[in-house]
């Protein structure tokens, strides 16, 4: 919503996590493939004195999310995420799951030249810890701004839309640097295979 109150964008998430079936084992269920199905991509929309675009929870994991985006020209990217703690098929990754939250942000927003601004579900609700973690990144990949702990806080940070040209034209200028032809395997199905590239 812009500061009007006008409705400037909509947003289905697209990277579905979880599981279908109900899996007693587990200490909670994860049933978005089961309730949800995918959104179809990611558009940016003018809004705020910039070009904007979305993301929910999942999505920030993805590098598609950001590169979409950026080559729609994204200043800033808006993601909130309910991201427990623990992971029930892979518990090895509970204490990373923070810094991996974080990683994946950074570079999205480095990669692609824009700001990526994390809001996080924290604390506990029904047994279930969240990682919290919102924090505010720059297109340099720093963070700016971060709540340190899993209660109430809030990140706040000035966010120049200008700075985001210093990577667009330099390191990430996507019309020089860019080499779409050798992508073919991002777009790919599961079981196609590339034709192979001829000798040179």
């Amino acid at each position: 919503m812009e500061r009007s109150g006008q409705i400037v964008a909509k947003y289905r998430k697209v990277h579905l996590p979880g599981h279908k079936e109900h899996e007693p084992w587990r200490r909670f269920q994860h049933l978005e493939k089961r309730y949800f199905t995918p959104g179809t991509g990611w558009e940016v929309t003018q809004a705020f004195g910039g070009i904007m675009g979305m993301a929910i929870c999942n999505d920030r994991r993805w590098a598609e999310t950001y590169r979409v985006m950026g080559l729609q020209g994204v200043e800033m990217v808006l993601i909130g995420y309910n991201t427990p703690v623990h992971n029930a098929p892979a518990p090895e990754h509970d204490d990373l799951s923070l810094f991996h939250n974080q990683l994946s942000m950074q570079a999205g927003a480095y990669q692609n030249g824009a700001w990526v601004v994390g809001v996080a579900k924290a604390g506990v609700e029904e047994g279930v810890d969240s990682i919290g973690g919102s924090c505010i990144i720059a297109p340099s990949g720093e963070v700016v701004a971060r709540c340190l702990t899993k209660g109430d806080e809030m990140a706040i940070a000035r966010c120049d839309l200008d700075f985001c040209a210093v990577y667009k034209r330099t390191t990430f200028n996507f019309d020089l640097h860019r080499q779409p032809h050798a992508y073919g395997l991002i777009t790919q199905r599961k079981g196609e295979t590339l034709a192979p590239q001829a000798a040179l």
